[in-house]
This record gives structure tokens, sequence and C-alpha cells, in this order.
């Protein structure tokens, strides 16, 4: 009778036990929830000023006002369509000319101080000259995000191509395959955890490069409503502005999961 009731409640306990994702999730939201709590407490009892931190029911109601006016959701979608754009140049363009680069080790090796150079240039530093070149729209902050998130790709992809197994692309050679067969065959899917690594890297540099350019000329988009914000000491008004772009951040981030497990269904 005792092993019926210990085995009913152990059926009882597993039938009621929440989902290992759900119980993350909702672990995740209690945190968040506490970390705010700490923060709205630590205000509230002097603990901290108000007009160095904000203010997290200062937030949510700054927040609200900005979404209600329409003004947040213009500013994250311009934002989230100039590092979109730029991500998708960079990233596409700078992997295949990674994986290209496979294809003529001569030319790699003499591009490779030139990547290595324009990899540990500070990319902000380049901002006033594509400012100049592209104008204050937004194809200056497109170009940004593209030239940051490019560079990143190329030596990612690269190094990707270097790193499939060299035995492999032995055997096939000396199967009588051709470099471009093998490249097509061996070196682009063995690369494929690489770029998709550099996809990950690039959703973070996309979104520098486009809020430095509404830093440095934009009159719209969230690096500017940050900027100005700041300019006011609106730091409720900052800490929105950095709210969205991470929201921002996450769904593309999303969207990368979404293209990583096609790519690997499909292999």
């Amino acid at each position: 009778m005792a092993v019926l009731d210990a085995g009913q409640a152990a059926v009882t306990g597993a039938r009621f036990r929440l989902p290992s994702a759900l119980r993350i999730a909702l672990l995740q939201i209690a945190l968040l929830v506490a970390l705010l709590a700490a923060w709205e407490l630590a205000i509230r009892f002097g603990l901290i000023a108000v007009y160095l931190y904000g203010q997290p029911s200062g937030i949510i109601a700054k927040g609200a006002k900005l979404i209600g006016s329409g003004e947040l959701l213009r500013d994250a979608a311009l934002t989230a369509w100039e590092a979109i754009a730029g991500f998708l140049i960079g990233t596409v363009l700078g992997s295949a000319a990674g994986l290209a680069l496979w294809l003529v080790p001569t030319g790699a090796a003499v591009l490779r101080p030139y990547l290595i150079a324009l990899n540990g240039l500070p990319k902000i530093a380049l901002a006033p000259l594509i400012i100049v070149w592209f104008g204050i729209g937004l194809s200056s902050k497109i170009a940004i995000a593209a030239i940051i998130t490019f560079i990143v790709a190329v030596i990612t992809a690269l190094q990707g191509a270097k790193e499939v197994d060299s035995d492999l692309v032995k055997l096939l050679r000396s199967l009588g395959a051709s470099r471009v067969k093998t490249w097509r065959t061996v070196i682009v899917p063995g690369a494929m955890p690489w770029i998709v690594a550099a996809f990950r890297l690039n959703v973070g540099f996309a979104l520098i490069g486009a809020v430095v350019g509404e830093y440095i000329a934009s009159r719209e988009g969230l690096g500017y409503m940050i900027y100005y914000a700041g300019v006011l000491y609106d730091l409720n008004a900052v800490w929105v502005g950095i709210a969205t772009l991470m929201v921002v951040a996450l769904l593309m981030y999303g969207a990368i999961d979404l293209i990583e497990r096609r790519l690997l269904h499909r292999s």
C-alpha cells in the first residue's frame, strides 16, 4: 500500500511539474521583477539618487507616454530597419567574401594585414567620413552598420573555411575533385557554424553602427532619442531607449535562431 501511495505521489508530482523552458522563463521574469523592485525601493528610501539612475516607475510611465504618442515605435522601427539592412548587406557580402578567399590563398595572405587592421580599428572613427560620403539620411546609418558587420563576417568566414578538416579536403582532392567542387561540397557546409556565429556577433555590431550614426547626425531613431534625453538629463527616457534597443536585439537574435534551425534541418 505504501509503495502504491509513493508511486501515485510521484506520478502526481511529475504531472504538475512545469516544463523546463517555462520554468526558466518564469525565473527570468522573476529575476527582472526582483531587480526592478530593488531599484524602486532603493530610490524611494533615498539609498540612490533618482536624478543619477532614473526610477522604474518613472521609466514605465515614460515608456507608456512615448508608446501612446507613437514616437517610440517610430524611432524603434527606424533604428531596427537601419540595423537589419546594414546587418544583411555586411554579413551576407562579408561571409561570401570570406568563403571566396579560401579559393585564392595568395589573395587571402595579401589581404590578411589589412583585414586585421580594419578589424582592430574603432569603427566609430569612420563614422564622420561615412556621414560626409553618404549624407545624414538613412543610407549613412546603413553604411556604418554594413561596414562594421562586413569586416567581422569576412574574418569569421575565412577562419571557418580554414578550420574545415584538412584530411577531408586532401581526400577529395586525391579523388580528383576540383578546388571549386571541394569548396562547394566541403568548405561551405563546414564553415556554416562559424558563419552563424558571425551572425550572432553582428546583431550587436549592426545596432552599434545604427546608433552611432544616429548619435552623430540624425533627428530621429533610438540613438537620437537616447542622446537627446541624456543631454536633457531625462534618464527615464534614456532607459526607455536602452530597453527598446535590447528588445530589438532579442528579436534579431530570435530570427538568427530560426535561420540556424533551418540550416541544421537541411544539413
